[in-house]
């Protein structure tokens, strides 16, 4: 058995590779560890809408019962829904069962620890030790097991919590919102509604196999025709565990994680308040938003990508905003790891006080062009050592020197070198990258 645990949980095809077994072992492994560090433990358990949610939460419970621990099941919920509860009702870890933006053929399991956070991974090593041998860990019986609960009603308990990141009503605005058919269909029509926004939704009518189907937050096509089509003010589209959220403005154009982020970073900045005077993103952040910060005298500190990163670094540096380009953006004050409705309320609520559409709150930040190429290669390391890769590298950024930037790295999944550099112009951009890539074909390909 390879590594289970990749940046964000366990991943993998349904009922194939993320099977029913190795669901009833990660979840008796992570009962077997929770209850060694906090006797008398309960673990909270929510998931996406996908199909195969139902034998993935049925063989966790199953798994956490035979170790003596209580599962609270909340059952259709978003992956920072899950977070906050974990937190706000005392359980010692909660479990999404999700694969975010993935199709319907795949599914995953992730971690939070009692603190709302992702586990460390110290923790998820020791899960991930024990799975192997779940079947020899000792077992209670009789009326020691654990129970299964079911607490669908603290769905409403973290949407009053979602609410509260509204700093205004947002009375007069008509959004449409597309639910990606995800585990925000039924909560967000309603937040929105709730704190005055006029709201039409769309794709919010999951059957378990129509997640992320050509809709949501990686296919905002139909929500761009509806905003233009309808007048709205803006559209929000959400991902399948609503974890992120790409606006669309009154024009239809995509505002996306980098300009929630410089949005955010240079309200605060300019009302004294934002602690280090720092943003943090991933590698992939375009330049402009570096740009877009610094005349604000905002530092943009940068990850590598994944939001454990990204939240990681926040934690160290005590920042109160981060994220990623996808519409991952983490808003401390609000919750401890990405949450797509929270964020949006908050960018609404700015363009409300701000009495401002969202495309004239935008274009703060210049977006510039980029040219990116996935090469394969036979083999993923040693790529930065090879001296003609070295050389076109160092080539293409004096060429870009104090107007864009390159970066070459290595796919984490797959036999791929990724290849992005980032400037002003098109051309000249697609000419540095093509250089990059054929001295990465020439020598690794």
């Amino acid at each position: 058995m390879g590594k289970l645990f990749g940046t964000d949980g366990v991943r993998g095809l349904a009922n194939v590779e993320l099977s029913p077994l190795l669901g009833l072992q990660l979840g008796t492994a992570a009962a077997h560890v929770i209850v060694g560090m906090q006797p008398n433990a309960r673990i909270l358990i929510g998931r996406d809408p996908r199909i195969s949610g139902d034998i993935l939460e049925s063989a966790m419970v199953a798994g956490a019962c035979s170790q003596g621990l209580d599962a609270v099941l909340v059952g259709v919920i978003s992956t920072p829904g899950v977070a906050y509860l974990t937190a706000s009702t005392g359980a010692s870890a909660g479990v999404v069962i999700s694969a975010s933006h993935n199709p319907v053929e795949d599914n995953g399991i992730k971690f939070f620890g009692p603190d709302g956070y992702k586990l460390d991974d110290e923790v998820e090593d020791d899960i991930e030790a024990h799975v192997p041998r779940f079947d020899e860990l000792a077992r209670p019986s009789g009326g020691e097991v654990g129970r299964m609960l079911r607490r669908h009603e603290l769905v409403w308990e973290y949407a009053q919590h979602v609410k509260s990141a509204a700093s205004r009503r947002l009375d007069g605005l008509k959004l449409v919102l597309d639910c990606a058919n995800g585990a925000a269909s039924e909560l967000a029509p309603q937040v929105f509604a709730e704190v005055g926004a006029s709201v039409e939704a769309i794709n919010s009518d999951p059957n378990g196999v129509n997640i992320n189907a050509r809709c949501g937050s990686l296919h905002p096509e139909a929500l761009r025709s509806q905003v233009k089509e309808t007048g709205a003010d803006a559209g929000l589209a959400f991902d399948g565990d609503a974890d992120r959220v790409v606006l669309v403005d009154e024009r239809g154009e995509i505002v996306d994680g980098d300009h929630v982020m410089a949005i955010y970073g240079l309200r605060q900045a300019r009302m004294g308040d934002l602690p280090g005077n720092a943003v943090v993103a991933t590698v992939m952040s375009n330049i402009g938003l570096e740009l877009a910060l610094a005349k604000e005298n905002v530092k943009l500190i940068r990850t590598p990508v994944g939001d454990r990163y990204v939240s990681d670094e926040m934690r160290r540096i005590g920042a109160i905003i981060g994220g990623e380009k996808s519409g991952h953006v983490i808003l401390s004050r609000h919750a401890t790891t990405g949450d797509g409705m929270i964020t949006a309320l908050v960018i609404l609520s700015i363009m409300a006080e701000a009495g401002k559409k969202l495309s004239e709150l935008a274009c703060e930040m210049e977006e510039f062009p980029q040219a990116l190429v996935n090469v394969p290669v036979r083999e993923r390391d040693g790529w930065d050592r090879i001296p003609e890769v070295r050389a076109a590298i160092s080539a293409a950024e004096e060429k870009l020197a104090g107007r864009g930037r390159v970066l070459v790295r290595p796919s984490g999944t797959e036999k791929l070198i990724r290849v992005m550099a980032e400037g002003p112009d098109q051309d000249e951009l697609e000419r540095l990258a093509g250089n990059i890539v054929d001295a990465v074909k020439n020598t690794l390909g």
